[in-house]
């Protein structure tokens, strides 16, 4: 049987199999392959699973193998050396989700996540979220914060998902894709998701009555289905953004500021920092590159975290 995978925990998974959901068990050898991932299976992956005949519960299934993904958003692993792990996979855009206070949302993690889907050429929505509580100042900075990353080709809203402010041209853009919606804890993320849908809200009502907590707080990334070909995935908070299995090399070819001038360097192998002839630090020194975003660069050459 084929179906999609709508949630992973881990250790089960939640799949879609012509409109009838089960709850999957992946087999022993699948986690024996070097996938190099702390999590073989994705949200978003497609899967072939069986039956399980060893249970009484009809529902339930062994994962046999996943189909070939088209891209996914991956991160590295905290808790495993030298792994990674999958966010989403099978995407057809991101929306990165920030906060410039309660938490703060650095220019380092926006960074590093705008580098991983400009990797795969996914597409990317900027959402500068929770507007309401900003005073004009900082109304101001989310403004020219949304400019740069617009003349760089980033669509950029600003919002309130708690009131419901400037939320239609965003839902237009959900309309027949599957969407990833990531950023750090707190940013409003579910409460994005939750007013999308009165069936997402609902799901998110029972999570929250089950656990008896205030309010709903992602712990496994999650697809919702919401009509016309249209899914979300709502994802845990990400507090730090390793980057993983790229090269210092490549890792300019995906900021779209520096890709242009790239082959104009004197060296080939030039890492734009202080070699001579390089057209990306002229760029630099002339404006053509905000220093904010080379700084982010240099980040991800030392491989250092993300909380600039």
């Amino acid at each position: 049987m084929k179906g999609l995978v709508l949630k992973s925990t881990g250790s089960w998974y939640k799949v879609i199999s012509d409109g009838e959901v089960y709850h999957c068990r992946i087999r022993g050898k699948l986690k024996l392959q070097d996938l190099k991932t702390t999590n073989p299976v994705a949200v978003g992956d497609h899967v072939i699973f069986d039956l399980d005949n060893e249970t009484d519960q009809k529902m339930q299934g062994i994962i046999s193998s996943i189909e070939d993904r088209i891209n996914y958003i991956i991160r590295r692993s905290v808790h495993k050396t030298g792994h990674g792990h999958i966010l989403a996979a099978n995407i057809d855009q991101l929306i990165l989700m920030i906060t410039l206070k309660k938490p703060k949302t650095s220019i380092g993690f926006i960074d590093r996540l705008l580098v991983n889907s400009e990797s795969f050429r996914i597409p990317a929505v900027l959402l500068f979220n929770k507007i309401d509580v900003m005073d004009e100042k900082e109304l101001d900075t989310i403004k020219n914060l949304a400019a740069i990353y617009r003349n760089l080709g980033y669509e950029s809203y600003s919002i309130s998902a708690l009131e419901g402010t400037n939320i239609k041209p965003v839902t237009d853009i959900l309309k027949g894709r599957v969407t990833l919606i990531a950023g750090h804890s707190g940013v409003g993320k579910s409460t994005f998701v939750n007013g999308l849908s009165p069936e997402v809200a609902q799901q998110i009502r029972d999570i929250s009555k089950f656990s008896k907590k205030g309010k709903h707080t992602t712990t496994f990334a999650e697809m919702f289905h919401l009509g016309d070909g249209t899914y979300i995935i709502d994802s845990p908070g990400i507090k730090e953004l390793g980057m993983i299995d790229m090269e210092n090399w490549e890792i300019s070819h995906y900021f779209p500021e520096m890709r242009k001038h790239l082959g104009e360097c004197k060296f080939k192998d030039c890492l734009h920092l202080d070699e001579p002839g390089c057209a990306i630090t002229e760029a630099l020194a002339k404006g053509e590159i905000e220093e904010p975003r080379y700084l982010s660069y240099l980040s991800m050459l030392e491989n250092d975290d993300n909380r600039r």
